[in-house]
């Protein structure tokens, strides 16, 4: 993934076994590519679109109804040919379904990488969806007993500035420390701060 590069993974692991030596908590990095490849929508757009091609017929042109289907057919198989553009297709997708797209793969990740088993309940997943431009922590239980889910606005603040700008390991680095800082004060070590989750940063293709 170009989005980030091997030098910014190590940064980004570094901050991880760092901030966790400070805490019994557990911290999980995710970036993915997207969170849906989006296909139905811009085929919806695509076949909108050919449905309105008879009603332009209807008023300004007498053609046959074989030649019009005809024509209707091949509108919708270019532009569903056109919408696979990528760039394309995400913008044809409303900004609230790839929120929730992506706010939906961010929670199948904090169940798939088990931050829900962690001793104490005490995993904190930062995830990032670069196609949506998309950020988001989400902490268990554990957590949630003791720190108010706004504690989390600074990381995703932060870690969204940086990446609009292009400074995605920084991101990542801020919101790891914020979160660590978060961890440490209210989940200290213990005598047995055992390492349940990977510290390097997840890439999802």
């Amino acid at each position: 993934m170009d989005f980030i590069s091997t030098k910014d993974r190590t940064r980004i692991a570094r901050a991880i076994s760092s901030a966790e030596k400070k805490t019994s908590g557990e911290i999980l990095a995710v970036v993915a590519a997207s969170s849906d490849d989006y296909v139905f929508l811009p085929i919806m757009w695509a076949a909108l679109v050919a449905l309105g091609v008879p009603l332009i017929f209807l008023f300004f042109v007498t053609w046959p109804a074989a030649h019009v289907y005809a024509l209707q057919l091949a509108v919708f198989a270019v532009l569903a040919l056109v919408v696979q553009w990528w760039p394309l297709r995400m913008a044809l997708v409303p900004g609230a379904v790839k929120r929730a797209r992506a706010h939906r793969h961010a929670m199948e990740q904090f169940l798939a990488h088990n931050l829900h088993t962690t001793k104490g309940r005490t995993g904190v997943l930062i995830f990032v969806s670069e196609a949506e431009h998309f950020a988001e922590v989400i902490a268990d239980e554990g957590i949630y007993k003791k720190v108010s889910p706004e504690v989390w606005d600074e990381a995703v603040t932060g870690l969204t500035a940086d990446i609009a700008r292009g400074k995605v390991a920084d991101g990542f680095v801020g919101a790891i420390e914020v979160c660590g800082s978060v961890l440490a004060k209210h989940f200290p070590p213990s005598s047995r701060n055992r390492n349940e989750l990977p510290n390097h940063l997840i890439v999802l293709e």
